[in-house]
């Protein structure tokens, strides 16, 4: 049998368009949408209350810590300031009789107007410690109540992420759960070629790190971005109401930010790519060198082998080092920008203190919200990392499940019903290619007859194991046709024809499940009893005895705890337990010793006894009491008969019973 097997490497991808990509994905967020668009209000409101810190700071300061000019009260409630007093006073209520005291006790400090005094605040020294606290009772009041107001905000703040912490997760590991489910079904219904051509490390890479990539776009970037602009937008509308100027000259800054970024981008998207092919053919690499580790020891192919995966790891380690380059490069960049336009507004915004047309309370309100201006950018940037990142993952994902490599298959409204049993199976003409122009199969016919027996000899690569996965429709002909009672194959749903089947191969491949659940394989109808006989039946009876914990026994993965003869029995079980009408065993006994052969030959004597078999023999002496041997050739049907017809004719397949009876197969073989 042919197959693209071994490793490949990963193809580039053409450009992709992340729009196209979220399209893609919205019937995957669509039954999330709630809980991301309260995600997004609960993140709006978090960034309403970062924007509300440094503005209640500066009331705090142009309120009760520094007090205000007077042109500044004036300008504060719409009178003319031009000629009004610059210097900064403060203002105090006769109505206390301990304020009144102090302001007679030190009548020359204090100028008096109604029921109100002030004092110049470079004054205030003159007065004790005690007399300043009584002047500045209210004040400290005001400053409390602005720490209360702190504190209550921060409290709101951290409940507010808490809960946009679990909204969100909430969504991302569903939206995550069911993009999984969807990729493995998709991967449960492709064909048997396609997994002969993609190494299983690279699938395995798709439903694990590409998975997982995804899960950090809806809870690290989607919501977030919607923060981050959103506080973009905020601390700019702040800004530009509380000090337009001023804001303004620390907007020259945002054009060289906008070149570095749109840089960034452009450079670190493509090297996001590359690190998502590499990392799966380091994978594939690494799986492949697990799994075909006995041959690269024996070979000595240890050398060759790390070289190969020395050169990967090198390309791996060069994109991330070009990687850490562009953000090494990026985030600097994006600092020094930022400590310019601190710097702009520590100039200017002091000489406006210094000038007395802002506020103190204005300036450290701008230096706040300048150094919260360029975190979201710099937010951005890193959620930028993460995009590409689940960007590289979405292509590769959806270029999965666009794979139609799969067999046709009928509409349910128009198949059949499943037939109630196999009558007959036939095959017309057909021809096999797994590679184009490399036929395996060529123009075979035959007929099987149900409660027949026939056995399908020949040659390695003769195109045997081909002939079954035919009938089990593992594949499609290239040519002919395959009829199930009289029926093409394909007007059938295969998973109907396939639950009247069980196969028994060569290698048997076990569950690292226990033995009762490899036996079973899901059927919930077997009793005790049930599973007493089958055990009996397949000789498999002394294997589950000697085990700890009988039919509970875990087994290692593959069941590679067992013998090549004790799978064997298992898997005779496993189609015991399937109670099938067509069996299909492919030279089931072709790794096994002389002893446990015989129990493996008496187990398949019970399992096909009134039951339609076809049997791939490499041993003759399995094939010989079949009602009908089928001789391949070269992918041709060169001989049919029972044994002993065949034997008289002395062709073929007498000459291949020689070879293995033969004293000294090399001599038989040249007469062949």
């Amino acid at each position: 049998m042919y197959a693209e097997y071994g490793y490949s490497d990963e193809k580039p991808l053409g450009k992709a368009y992340d729009i196209g990509l979220f399209k893609r994905l919205y019937p995957y967020v669509r039954p999330y949408r709630k809980l991301l668009i309260w995600a997004v209000i609960i993140v709006l409101l978090i960034s309403v209350l970062e924007l509300a810190l440094p503005y209640v700071t500066k009331i705090a300061i142009d309120r009760f810590i520094v007090p205000q000019t007077v042109a500044e009260t004036a300008a504060r409630t719409g009178e003319n300031a031009a000629e009004a007093d610059k210097t900064r006073y403060l203002t105090v209520d006769l109505g206390d009789p301990e304020i009144q005291e102090i302001v007679q006790d030190h009548s020359l400090l204090f100028s008096t107007d109604g029921d109100t005094a002030r004092i110049p605040l470079g004054e205030l020294g003159r007065l004790s410690r005690e007399e300043i606290s009584l002047l500045r009772a209210e004040d400290l009041k005001g400053v409390a109540r602005i720490a209360m107001l702190f504190i209550v905000l921060i409290l709101f703040q951290f409940i507010l992420n808490f809960l946009q912490v679990m909204v969100l997760e909430y969504a991302g590991q569903g939206i995550m759960h069911d993009l999984r489910i969807a990729l493995f079904s998709h991967l449960q219904s492709l064909s048997l070629s396609f997994f002969n051509r993609n190494p299983i490390a690279r699938l395995v890479t798709r439903t694990t790190n590409d998975i997982q990539n995804m899960h950090e776009l809806f809870t690290s970037v989607i919501v977030f971005v919607f923060k981050d602009f959103a506080l973009l937008v905020g601390i700019t509308g702040v800004m530009l109401s509380i000090d337009w100027r001023l804001a303004l000259i620390c907007f020259t800054v945002l054009p060289f930010v906008l070149y570095a970024s749109l840089n960034f981008s452009r450079r670190a998207r493509e090297v996001f790519r590359i690190l998502r092919i590499k990392t799966a053919e380091i994978n594939t690499r690494f799986s492949e060198t697990i799994a075909g580790m006995r041959v690269i020891q024996l070979f000595r192919l240890e050398k060759q082998n790390f070289k190969r995966f020395r050169t990967l790891n090198h390309e791996f380690y060069d994109a991330g080092m070009e990687q850490v380059r562009i953000f090494a490069l990026f985030m600097p960049l994006i600092e020094i920008l930022s400590s310019a336009a601190l710097a702009l507004v520590i100039y200017f915004g002091g000489a406006g203190v210094l000038s007395e047309r802002i506020t103190i309370g204005v300036l450290v309100a701008f230096i706040s919200y300048m150094r919260m201006f360029f975190r979201p950018i710099r937010d951005i940037a890193e959620k930028y990392n993460v995009l590409q990142n689940a960007m590289s993952s979405a292509e590769r994902i959806f270029l999965l499940l666009d794979t139609e490599d799969r067999l046709s298959e009928p509409a349910p409204e128009k198949a059949p019903p499943a037939p109630d049993r196999i009558e007959s199976i036939e095959l017309e003409e057909v021809c096999l290619s797994y590679l184009p122009h490399e036929p395996v199969l060529r123009g075979v016919s035959l007929r099987v007859e149900a409660g027949e027996t026939m056995a399908i000899v020949g040659p390695t690569g003769s195109g045997k194991t081909s002939l079954t996965n035919l009938i089990a429709r593992f594949y499609d002909p290239t040519a002919g046709m395959v009829r199930i009672n009289d029926r093409d194959i394909r007007e059938w749903r295969a998973g109907d024809l396939r639950s009247k089947m069980a196969l028994v191969s060569q290698d048997p491949f076990l569950f690292s499940e226990s033995i009762r659940s490899n036996i079973v394989l899901g059927d919930s109808h077997l009793t005790d009893a049930d599973l007493t006989r089958i055990l009996e039946e397949s000789n498999s009876r002394a294997i589950v005895d000697r085990l700890p914990e009988g039919l509970d026994t875990p087994l290692s993965e593959a069941g590679a705890s067992l013998s090549s003869g004790e799978r064997q029995l298992i898997s005779i079980a496993r189609a015991f337990a399937r109670n099938p009408e067509l069996i299909i065993l492919d030279e089931a006994t072709s790794y096994i010793d002389s002893e446990t052969e015989v129990k493996i030959q008496q187990a398949l004597a019970n399992l096909m006894r009134n039951r339609t078999a076809i049997l791939v023999a490499h041993r003759l002496s399995t094939a010989r009491h079949a009602d009908n041997i089928i001789v391949l050739h070269q992918g041709r049907i060169i001989e049919s008969g029972a044994h002993f017809q065949l034997m008289e004719r002395k062709g073929f397949y007498y000459r291949l019973n020689r070879v293995q009876k033969a004293p000294e197969v090399s001599e038989a073989l040249e007469t062949l």
